[in-house]
């Protein structure tokens, strides 16, 4: 067995990612596991420990997967999971989707593709909850009155429609006309001219809701000079409000910079109740989670709009805790649901491939997102050669689309963290939502996206391969028959050890995410034939066992028992039942798994070797993964033996065990001497094992083999012998028992 496998987040290493063969997504289409076809497995091995440790490491902020799963040296015990301030698997998100509710603005739709005007009402209900910083509304305000025309740049549903109306209003224009969004940058003079109707009296106003612009018909100077000479003519005010991708040309713009959320629900409350009702209704704990799952200003004016029939107990205050979820789903059905033109393929790529590594460096997101559009284009049209474009993606409009934001965080790596760009949605909640959303809503989409997450499973980093095992279990929690069969299995039953990795991540992540049944698939494949399906199930036994560690070592034993009587023993097999063993042993559930092992040691030949080497093989494992850290099996034993109880009687009884039996005794004595090293550099690690070394020895053989090795161990590269073994020799003369001692 090995350890570490070579490629991880940040590295160039061989395997990492696709090739420029890989990259056909007709490749995959014959490949039932999404790898090459090979007779024989060709990768290396993971040990289960520095396999958990990636699994820890790379999954995603929604599974909080370390509390369920690590043990000692600094590590958490418990069984919590979900994000912190409320649940995100479970029934809230993952089950049955939250009744949703469409709000809506009379007049104010989105899209405004029509032109009229604006009836002063809605304008006068606009301005009774319009708040903005009053230094940047009087700035916008003496460029309009200097310029008469003004072009507002922000970014959707922050409010600069809204913005764009109460400057105009400010100014007393009226009538306030909406002008088509589709009126083209020359047309706009043509367009801003007062009808026959007005008689030309009073202060005219024109707003153009996100007008188009495209790269070869952007707006210019000169159109602004146009339009600015016919508003002059009427004494008339023109505001446009872009997008921050807009096609300008020498055309200064002016930035909208949204009010807080806060500010705007409290300014819309106090607009709908009285100042005492918004306090104490801003007060409300659902209100408080509201506000900071960075909700977009249109959803805030929704909110105050349900907070204000919840003051006049119209509505429930369940309704009022699930307005936040109801407009994230909302959201991520407009995504996919929007046609090409509103958010193209590319951009609905991109937004799947955050889910699935949200968190996770921005610019392996966009690659992998690319690599995802290429599959959906073949589904779109199989006709069709994928093509990406190199260049042209904007990241802030990206971001933008996906309410997320970027931060520089520090990834894990085998050569230690490194620091990156890290992408995130600004709600942890919008990753389940949206996978979930993907996979149920629009099925049509799922043969890109299984080809897609076969070609992750190959990938040579362990975080890609992680965030495919972490997606699959947000769909599996979704639909776990489809999951199981299109996505799971195939993996289970690779002949590539890396694939039915990514099965036994898929399956314990799922099992975090309180999908049901998953430890029946386990027993059902321990019970079987198929050899690599009984593999995936004992190493996810390794990881979910803590919370049913008697339900995970029966499994081991009737797998061990089974494997003994079909004669498929193998030196692999043993070490990978062992292997279990060991994570169970460093786990939260370490010290009844501690006693279960003893129970059953006598068992049978079979299960002895096995609960013996997987107790030793944890022995091997150290504070931090460090070299010379503190043993963790030794400082569990120097953290019980002061405190009574079982624990340390219980390991000193399995180190007299494995020193003594034929097949474990070298594993034991090379496990022991490593421990003499690392004692040699830690005072606290040779204190622990001067406490632990006396209670090993109850009969002159078991004196003699440890006295031996202290006598004659040599030192590193040559080096003299550690002078630790001297004084720990001393130690187990006066303090193990003399009737045992030396003869």
């Amino acid at each position: 067995m090995t350890g570490q496998e070579p490629g991880t987040q940040g590295a160039a290493a061989p395997g990492a990612g696709p090739t420029p063969e890989q990259g056909d997504p007709a490749a995959d289409e014959a490949r039932p596991d999404g790898g090459a076809e090979e007779a024989e497995e060709r990768d290396q091995p993971q040990n289960a420990w520095s396999a958990r440790r990636d699994l820890i490491d790379h999954s995603p902020r929604t599974m909080n997967v370390g509390a369920r799963t690590r043990f000692g040296g600094g590590y958490v015990a418990g069984d919590q999971h979900g994000v912190s301030g409320g649940r995100v698997t479970g029934d809230v998100i993952m089950g049955s989707k939250t009744e949703v509710h469409h709000w809506s603005f009379s007049g104010l739709s989105t899209a405004a593709s029509a032109s009229g005007e604006i009836p002063r009402a809605t304008l006068e209900r606009l301005a009774a909850s319009f708040v903005a910083a009053e230094e940047t509304v009087g700035d916008l305000l003496d460029r309009l009155r200097r310029e008469r025309v003004l072009v507002l740049s922000g970014a959707r549903f922050t409010g600069r429609r809204t913005a764009a109306l109460m400057l105009l209003h400010r100014l007393g224009a009226s009538p306030v006309h909406l002008l088509d969004r589709d009126t083209s940058p020359g047309a706009l003079a043509e367009r801003c001219t007062a009808s026959a109707e007005d008689g030309g009296q009073g202060t005219r106003g024109y707003v153009l809701c996100d007008l188009t612009t495209r790269r070869g018909n952007p707006l210019r100077e000169p159109h602004l000079l146009a339009v600015r000479d016919r508003l002059a003519e009427q004494g008339a005010y023109l505001v446009i409000t872009v997008g921050p991708t807009a096609a300008l040309e020498d055309v200064p713009a002016a930035g909208w910079r949204p009010p807080a959320a806060e500010e705007v629900l409290a300014a819309h409350l106090r607009a709908r109740t009285d100042e005492a009702t918004a306090a104490r209704l801003l007060g409300l704990p659902d209100v408080k989670e509201f506000l900071g799952r960075g909700h977009q200003l249109r959803e805030t004016a929704a909110f105050a709009q349900l907070l204000a029939r919840y003051a006049a107990e119209e509505v429930t205050e369940r309704a009022v805790a699930g307005f936040s979820l109801a407009s994230l789903e909302n959201q991520v059905q407009e995504w996919f649901e929007e046609d090409e033109s509103a958010v193209p393929l590319r951009d609905k790529a991109f937004l799947v491939a955050l889910a699935a590594f949200d968190g996770g460096p921005y610019a392996l997101t966009a690659e992998l997102s690319d690599l995802l559009y290429r599959f959906l284009q073949k589904t779109d049209n199989p006709a069709r050669v994928p093509e990406v474009p190199v260049f042209g993606t904007h990241v802030g409009k990206r971001l933008q689309l996906a309410r997320a934001r970027l931060y520089e965080d520090d990834q894990h790596t085998e050569w230690g963290p490194v620091t990156q760009t890290m992408a995130a949605f600004t709600d942890d909640r919008v990753s389940l939502v949206l996978l979930r959303e993907v996979w149920t809503g629009h099925p049509s989409a799922r043969p890109a996206l299984i080809a897609w997450l076969r070609r992750l499973a190959d990938d040579g980093r362990p975080l890609v391969r992680t965030r495919a095992a972490s997606t699959v279990a947000v769909l599996a929690r979704a639909d776990l028959p489809s999951a199981m069969a299109l996505v799971i299995e195939p993996w289970a039953t690779s002949n590539r050890f890396r694939h039915r990795l990514v099965a036994v991540n898929s399956l314990t992540l799922a099992h975090f995410s309180d999908t049901p049944n998953i430890p029946r698939i386990l027993d059902a494949w321990c019970e079987g034939d198929d050899p690599r399906r009984l593999w995936v199930a004992i190493r996810t036994y390794g990881l979910i066992g803590p919370e049913r560690p008697g339900q995970a070592l029966e499994a081991l034993r009737r797998a061990t028992w089974r494997l003994y009587v079909r004669g498929d023993v193998t030196d692999e097999a043993v070490d990978e039942l062992a292997n279990t063993v060991d994570l169970l042993l460093l786990s939260p559930a370490g010290d009844r798994v501690l006693a279960e092992v003893r129970t059953h040691l006598d068992e049978s030949r079979s299960t002895r070797e096995v609960m013996l080497r997987g107790f030793l093989t944890a022995c091997h494992h150290t504070e931090g993964d460090e070299e010379y850290g503190i043993p963790l099996v030794l400082q569990w034993y120097a953290t019980a033996a002061p405190t009574g109880g079982n624990v340390a009687p219980d390991i000193s009884y399995l180190w007299r065990a494995g020193l003594a039996d034929p097949r474990t005794t070298a594993l034991a004595l090379g496990t022991l001497e490593n421990w003499v090293r690392i004692a040699d550099r830690s005072a606290a690690t040779e204190w622990a094992l001067a406490a632990l070394l006396p209670t090993l020895v109850t009969a002159p053989d078991e004196y003699q083999r440890l006295s031996h090795l202290l006598r004659t161990m040599p030192g590193e590269f040559g080096a003299p012998p550690p002078s630790v073994t001297a004084r720990l020799l001393t130690t187990l003369l006066s303090r193990a028992d003399h009737r045992v001692g030396p003869s």
